[in-house]
């Protein structure tokens, strides 16, 4: 892995680690470590998906999703997850990186983007 010219000592642990389009494999590793360090759970949610909370509905339980007004204290905990790491991320890229993922709804969504766009694939 390559590790990016001029690199000062001492960035912050408070702010993500930046991604300016260039050292995707070195960015990738340090804002998992962030994330991680943040709450393992973010790390969940970016890897498997947003929770999205559902109700059985019908004799045959068919599961759909609720609306807002029914989520309890466990559903909303669970979807705040999803918009953490969304701010983890969009905090840690620049204004091209931004452009590519601003339209992504999930943070998986703009972790899937950055990794199509910028490890090779086959």
């Amino acid at each position: 892995m390559a590790t990016p010219p001029n690199i000062k000592e001492g960035m912050s642990t408070y702010r993500p680690p930046r991604f300016n389009g260039q050292y995707y494999g070195w960015w990738k590793t340090r804002i998992h470590d962030f994330i991680m360090d943040e709450d393992s759970e973010l790390w969940d949610v970016i890897f498997d998906g947003p929770f999205v909370p559902t109700k059985n509905f019908g004799d045959a339980p068919i599961a759909i999703p609720m609306t807002r007004k029914e989520f309890d204290d466990a559903a909303r905990k669970a979807i705040e997850k999803n918009f953490c790491a969304k701010t983890i991320l969009v905090y840690g890229i620049g204004p091209d990186e931004y452009n590519r993922i601003s339209a992504c709804q999930s943070a998986k969504e703009i972790w899937e983007v950055l990794r199509t766009t910028h490890e090779r694939t086959t």
